[in-house]
């Protein structure tokens, strides 16, 4: 009589969140490198900033309202700006 195998356990073993954090870790990676070449093609961060913003318009397009979009974004403003202010010493404080 043979037993059915038993599986060995995964060398590694994520969970939703992990494989949904490095997802988002290698589109970050791909954003930073699109900066790199975005700021090649203009000095001016206003043109760069607006034209971010119309890809993520973009994204959306025929998806969801633009009004939703907006409040999106500013969504995740509002948490990057906390963890970036944490980062971050202000400009004005001496120390």
């Amino acid at each position: 009589m043979t037993r059915p195998a038993i599986p060995a356990p995964l060398k590694a073993m994520v969970t939703p969140a992990e494989d949904s954090f490095s997802d988002y870790k290698r589109v970050e990676k791909k954003a930073l490198e699109l900066l790199a070449a975005l700021q090649a093609t203009s000095p001016k961060k206003v043109d760069i900033e607006l034209a971010l913003l119309v890809a993520i318009f973009e994204l959306h397009r025929g998806s969801i309202p633009p009004d939703t979009v907006g409040a999106i974004v500013q969504g995740h403003l509002k948490t990057l700006l906390s963890y970036y202010a944490a980062k971050t010493r202000r400009l004005d404080d001496p120390r």
